[in-house]
């Protein structure tokens, strides 16, 4: 087996490194069939592997394959963990990965980055799988900064575009917060425990029960719960959620199949793979637990918010992955680890599916990407409609697709909770319920509904709406569907979107798909509370009926029928003549003012502060006293001693005499 999982983790990084450095020599056919070559290999060994370990028993394999180097008895190593919740994991990766590899073919097939495409997101498959594969603080944080740096290039990808470039540098800077304090909490693994391998780990935590530290003079920390916020300090980063959110709706700024790639299976899945792989950890801190609970809740409410005033297709279906992963986040909160993985997984196939359909969207609208000046797409686009169509009922969770299963597991799971801020918690997630479904609806309406927008905007080239010509297109076309190479993933991706919570909600919730590698303490075991009550998908979905979240989210679709499709002046009269939605939508189109914080807040400060610096103490200060005036010194001293050379005999003969006299003074004087 050993070899089985090198070769996944390796052949992705082979075609990438081949791929970038040989690009020229192979073309571009030789680039995307060496990557697809290697993610296809890494996604079908991936498969065999969950099926040896789900459905043959095979046993989890948890070893060290190179030792990087020993410190003081402290082993640096390369090593593999895979269990059940890693071989989930490394079969949605590398799928989506797939699917986005096979994509790309079509939506990047002009661009003159192409080669180099193609080995940055197979780049990106080898770094997120290092990462769900590691046995060790040491690899994980490798891994963590992996997709971290490859997103870097990624969302700047076009790099001659200054606001790609503004976006990459955003993520960046967010990203590094976040890093900072995931890396402290790995220290403070290290320090109390000695060890980064997670066995070892796992094992001495639960002794760090009752022990703190003092970080504040009198004030005393549990040390646990010290390293679960540490830990999480760096998921909310990963996993955007609030306030370390706002890199993700600017990610937008990189091509689309990317988008797909992070929003769906990598780097953002990273922070809720990584709180369900410590649960160990997080399971001996209720204090972190809650921290993360209302986190979870108001990202998921406050960022879906956001999403109904978006006229971006991308940054819609961008703030809707910020409010679902709040949902995983909450999930995580009330120790539902097997709903936040579930939930993961599901939302990667069908969040992956509506960011592919709206590129396919964006090429048949010759990259225009406001909605609009769209409309009445779905007889011209009939596969990239009834695609994106299922991914949206699987987003809003409409019974019997993959999103019900997840999304209502969870928030059956929180309402079982008794966590100190579940109550909030639990309005929240259902409020997001009807939140989804209006914006998501909103644009299935306003993109593939109504009367048709798109002629006068066909060929636009108004830069203030973006994107519309990321290729070098010009001139105005009718839209028509896009080539196979396109709608393919889509109809791939449309199948788990319908059936795979289905097939797979009674083993990782109910079943024992995660014993052994998930721990859940008694008095927190909601999903124990959960699987007395459940008898099977069918009865499961009769259930929901029952409950409120169906019933708000047709609310939430029919309220985005009346105003977008039946009656548009109710939109147009709540955000601009009733005065609360006047003041709701200055809010909301402000972002809650996160934005301005950081950018002309702790940015402008931190410019304002380098340019005093810079003004006053380097210009002025190092330059113009020290350094300057210094050599100025100098200059004027050595002036003043050269004329002490004259160059007449008479006054060396002088100066020679007077100190041969002050010598024998001092001898005869003063000794």
């Amino acid at each position: 087996m050993r070899e089985t999982y090198l070769t996944i983790v390796l052949a992705p990084l082979i075609a990438a490194i081949v791929a970038g450095l040989f690009g020229r020599r192979i073309g571009r056919a030789g680039a995307h069939v060496l990557t697809i070559a290697g993610v296809g290999l890494s996604f079908g060994l991936s498969a065999w592997v969950l099926k040896s370990h789900a459905i043959d028993g095979v046993p989890v394999f948890n070893e060290a394959l190179y030792t990087w180097g020993v410190v003081s008895g402290l082993r640096l190593e390369v090593g593999f963990l895979v269990d059940n919740l890693t071989a989930l994991m490394m079969c949605v990766v590398t799928f989506v990965s797939l699917m986005v590899h096979v994509y790309t073919i079509g939506y990047m097939q002009e661009d003159p980055g192409y080669q180099r495409f193609f080995s940055y997101i197979s780049l990106f498959t080898f770094a997120m799988l290092m990462l769900v594969m590691s046995n060790n603080f040491l690899q994980l944080f490798f891994g963590w900064e992996a997709v971290g740096l490859v997103s870097y290039l990624l969302i700047g990808f076009w790099y001659t575009r200054p606001s790609a470039v503004f976006a990459n540098m955003k993520a960046f800077l967010v990203n590094r917060v976040g890093d900072f304090g995931f890396l402290l909490g790995i220290a403070a693994i290290l320090q109390y425990t000695g060890s980064l391998d997670y066995r070892e780990v796992f094992t001495a935590i639960p002794a760090l029960q009752g022990e703190t530290i003092r970080l504040i003079p009198g004030v005393e920390w549990s040390v646990l719960t010290l390293i679960c916020l540490l830990l999480f300090v760096g998921a909310m980063g990963k996993s955007a959620q609030m306030p370390l959110h706002v890199w993700l709706p600017d990610s937008m700024e990189g091509p689309t199949p990317i988008s797909a790639l992070i929003h769906a299976a990598t780097m953002v899945t990273a922070g809720i793979f990584m709180v369900a792989r410590m649960s160990p950890i997080y399971e001996l801190s209720e204090t972190a637990l809650m921290t993360i609970l209302l986190i979870g809740s108001a990202t998921a409410f406050f960022m879906g918010l956001l999403g109904i005033i978006q006229t971006d297709i991308k940054r819609v279906v961008a703030y809707s992955t910020l409010s679902q992963l709040g949902y995983m986040t909450v999930a995580l909160g009330v120790s539902a680890y097997s709903a936040a993985v579930f939930h993961l997984m599901t939302h990667a196939f069908f969040k992956a599916l509506l960011f592919l359909a709206a590129g396919s969207v964006i090429i048949a609208m010759h990259h225009e990407q406001d909605m609009r000046r769209m409309g009445g797409l779905w007889r011209r686009l009939p596969i990239t409609y009834v695609t994106c169509l299922i991914g949206a009922l699987a987003l809003i969770g409409f019974p019997g697709f993959s999103g019900f299963f997840s999304k209502d597991a969870l928030i059956e799971a929180v309402a079982e909770s008794h966590l100190p801020g579940a109550g909030i918690a639990y309005v929240a997630v259902l409020s997001g319920v009807f939140i989804t479904a209006f914006y998501t609806f909103r644009l299935i309406f306003m993109v593939f509904h109504g009367p048709e927008r798109f002629t006068a905007a066909v060929g636009h080239d108004d830069e203030t709406h973006g994107h519309h010509d990321d290729h070098g297109h010009h001139g105005a076309h009718v839209p028509h569907e896009s080539p196979w190479v396109v709608t393919l993933p889509l109809v791939l991706l449309a199948i788990p979107s319908i059936f795979i919570g289905a097939m797979t909600m009674e083993p990782i919730l109910f079943g024992d798909f995660f014993r052994g590698v998930i721990t859940v303490a008694h008095s927190h075991d909601v999903l124990g509370e959960l699987a007395a009550h459940f008898h099977g998908p069918l009865a499961f979905v009769v259930h929901g009926f029952q409950g409120p979240a169906v019933y708000l989210a047709l609310a939430g679709v029919v309220s985005a029928g009346y105003v977008y499709l039946f009656n548009p002046g109710v939109a147009e009269f709540f955000a601009n003549r009733f005065i609360p939605g006047r003041l709701a939508n200055w809010v909301l189109q402000r972002k809650y003012g996160f934005d301005a914080l950081y950018i002309q807040g702790f940015a402008g400060m931190g410019r304002a502060l380098g340019r005093l610096f810079w003004e006053r103490g380097d210009m002025d200060l190092i330059d113009g006293r020290l350094v300057n005036g210094t050599a100025q010194r100098i200059v004027a001293w050595a002036a003043k001693g050269r004329a002490l050379q004259s160059g007449y005999l008479y006054h060396y003969a002088f100066a020679m005499l007077i100190g041969l006299t002050l010598l024998l003074g001092w001898m005869l004087f003063i000794r």
